[in-house]
């Protein structure tokens, strides 16, 4: 077997380390077959039974893995998420649902003008708009890129949030007393770029959902968001009957 090593001179722990190592390894592909135990991991890493242990029980946590006593580790089946369209819905509560872990990675959230943004918000093109970019993990593998604009008028209390573990609806609810009540989106699919397949860490050959959204809130528009979603991850699902059918938005 082929040692493999971390880095036992950063600030990072080794059960960490050798989480994200086993997360990477199974994005890659491996693994299919079977889950290595932890004598096997204790061995190919050169760490501790203690090491290997907690790293295996966040993936536990995170719902990565099954683990049963006295049983080799396994790789979990990873539910769908389902979204019902018609329904204002949040992605958080969305992963929730499906019973995974939500984690976000925030990339920026800052103050900055956008006039294409402003323009789809009903506002002058120099307005200061609060943006915010996470990526989404879900059971802590990465399920969807998110951009959100908001005007800075309303969401300025949103640049003290911690978004890593929250939602913005929730965090918006909370601090400013906003609560979206309507709006309008459009779904396609779309192939990822390269940057996007590197983030999502995308299987070859996945499309995305691309989701664009304007919300409002008493007649109000507060939000322009763009999300890319793991085609592989995500299901859209729709109600209809004899009476109304599908009923289809024009652009």
């Amino acid at each position: 077997m082929v040692g493999r090593t971390l880095d036992r001179s950063g600030s990072t722990p080794l059960w960490r380390q050798l989480q994200e190592a086993l997360l990477a390894r199974l994005a890659g592909g491996e693994f299919v077959e079977h889950f290595p135990g932890e004598l096997a991991l204790v061995e190919e890493y050169d760490v501790s039974r203690s090491t290997v242990r907690q790293a295996l029980r966040q993936l536990r946590t995170d719902g990565v893995i099954v683990a049963e006593r006295g049983r080799q580790p396994r790789v979990a089946e990873v539910p769908e998420i389902h979204q019902p369209l018609g329904a204002l819905y949040s992605l958080f509560a969305s992963v929730e649902a499906a019973g995974l872990s939500q984690d976000s990675v925030v990339r920026v959230l800052d103050v900055r003008a956008d006039a294409l943004v402003a323009e789809r918000l009903g506002l002058e093109g120099s307005t200061p708009l609060v943006y915010l970019e996470r990526l989404r993990l879900a059971g802590g593998e990465p399920l969807a890129i998110d951009r959100v604009w908001l005007p800075a008028s309303v969401a300025s209390p949103l640049l003290s949030a911690d978004f890593r573990h929250t939602s913005l609806y929730g965090e918006l609810a909370a601090r400013t007393g906003v609560r979206l009540d309507a709006g309008q989106e459009d779904v396609h699919a779309v192939m990822p770029s390269a940057a996007e397949v590197k983030q999502l860490r995308c299987p070859a050959g996945t499309a995305l959902f691309a989701i664009n959204r304007l919300g409002s809130s008493q007649g109000r528009a507060v939000e322009w968001r763009q999300t890319r979603v793991r085609g592989d991850r995500f299901a859209l699902t729709a109600e209809f009957n004899a009476q109304i059918g599908y009923r289809f938005m024009q652009k």
